[in-house]
């Protein structure tokens, strides 16, 4: 019996939801479909002078094993000049690169962002990296807003 619930529960799709309002992050929805907002996430980033670093997601190993769940993937974003400046303020500051938006797909097929801001990310290294961590904190929030206006 037990082997039974476990097939059924392993064949019903997985529901997520939408990353809820917390301190340090920015979340929108989205009327475009969760697929086109992670190509549009990605192309923003490249118009905005950042490259795509990583991207994960469990939505496609999970079909492989035969779980249906909302599309989900986690896009790495940064550039080297970021990089380079940000490691001559604080080494352990670059653990933090790059910074992710992460889309993910309502039950309407629509997709949702959210994102970590640069400032937020980088807070607990400015004792080390003082004002110039702060200022490039701050430049990447305008870089990561835009990226988010124009895929959005």
């Amino acid at each position: 019996m037990r082997a039974l619930l476990l097939m059924i529960a392993l064949a019903m799709p997985a529901h997520a939801q939408s990353v809820d309002p917390r301190e340090g992050w920015v979340v929108m929805d989205s009327d475009k479909p969760y697929a086109q907002l992670v190509k549009d996430v990605r192309a923003a980033a490249k118009a905005n002078g950042m490259g795509v670093v990583t991207q994960a997601g469990p939505t496609g190993a999970a079909k492989s094993r035969g779980i249906t769940i909302p599309g989900n993937r986690v896009i790495g974003i940064f550039n080297n000049v970021y990089a380079v400046r940000i490691l001559g303020l604080s080494t352990a500051a670059m653990i933090e690169a790059p910074i992710r938006i992460y889309v993910t797909e309502e039950p309407d097929g629509s997709g949702f962002l959210s994102y970590k801001t640069p400032s937020y990310v980088f807070a607990p290294y400015m004792d080390e990296g003082g004002a110039d961590l702060a200022a490039a904190a701050g430049e990447l929030d305008g870089v990561f807003e835009a990226i988010l206006q124009m895929a959005y």
